[in-house]
């Protein structure tokens, strides 16, 4: 006759090993994210598993380095020192040209207010689903959290276009009034337009109202209530640029002419004039000769 309990155990202790190893491939919980630490975080995905995780040295700026925006920092400071204090403020879209300081500019604002309970959080174009889940964690914390979105461009069947139309205006349920997207792009729409869209007067693939396409690629950036445009800079914008930031790493003296020489050349090579390659400049002008 055979053993009913002793079979039992067995399958028992057999299932036990199973699981014990079937643990240890498994990724451990996400930890809770240490709000008093750390001032700037990045939302981090793994399969269906979303998280918080703080960034040690966040990458920072001063207000006062970026030249040629006064007054998009005017506008952004702003709106920011609204928002820290409770008041209402607004989203942010900062586009236009590359390299003119649309990401510093953003940047700039952790270091100068963290000190007044603001927290950044990074959020990759792939993660813009995630928003939900997101500020559902941020909601009844006391700081003010920034959405960074960086560099933004979307095709048209990007799954985190309509996300962002729904966290920027919010669903049934308002939005937190401790959260704010500030998001950046090369683009003012944030999708690719095409000429055939302007043609209204044409009907093209059984459209009844052809100007409805471009309506919905407005749509997005219409939602945002503060619009910052960048331009590229002129050569004289450029050269305080390149000034300032050698000052930056120890170099103080005014620019002679060869130092402006070099610099306009590197310009030359990349064939614009923006604060990032006055930056790349200083880097490369320092590294060589302090």
């Amino acid at each position: 006759m055979p053993n009913t309990a002793a079979d039992f155990s067995l399958l028992v202790r057999r299932a036990e090993a199973m699981l014990n190893k079937l643990e240890a491939w498994l990724p451990e919980p996400p930890a809770i994210p240490d709000w008093e630490r750390h001032i700037a975080f990045r939302w981090r995905r793994r399969g269906l598993q979303g998280w918080l995780e703080g960034i040690t040295v966040p990458q920072t700026i001063a207000a006062a380095q970026l030249t040629g925006i006064d007054a998009q920092k005017k506008s952004i400071t702003q709106n920011t020192e609204q928002f820290i204090a409770g008041k209402p403020a607004n989203n942010v879209l900062l586009t236009g040209a590359r390299g003119t300081g649309k990401s510093s500019l953003v940047k700039a604002m952790l270091q100068a207010y963290s000190g007044q309970g603001l927290r950044m959080i990074e959020v990759d174009k792939d993660y813009l689903a995630d928003l939900a889940d997101i500020t559902i964690q941020l909601t009844h914390r006391p700081e003010r959290f920034i959405l960074f979105c960086d560099d933004l461009s979307f095709a048209a069947e990007d799954a985190g276009y309509k996300s962002l139309k729904v966290a920027l205006d919010g669903t049934l349920a308002a939005p937190p009034d401790n959260v704010l997207i500030y998001a950046t792009s090369n683009r003012r729409h944030l999708l690719p337009e095409y000429m055939h869209e302007n043609e209204a007067t044409l009907h093209r693939d059984g459209e009844v109202h052809p100007h409805e396409a471009i309506e919905e690629k407005i749509s997005l950036s219409e939602r945002f209530g503060l619009w910052l445009s960048f331009y590229p800079f002129d050569q004289e914008t450029y050269l305080a640029s390149v000034a300032i930031w050698l000052n930056g790493f120890g170099i103080q003296d005014e620019l002679t002419g060869e130092i402006r020489h070099e610099a306009l050349q590197w310009a030359l090579t990349r064939g614009t004039r923006s604060g990032r390659s006055a930056w790349q400049f200083a880097r490369d002008y320092a590294g060589r000769n302090r």
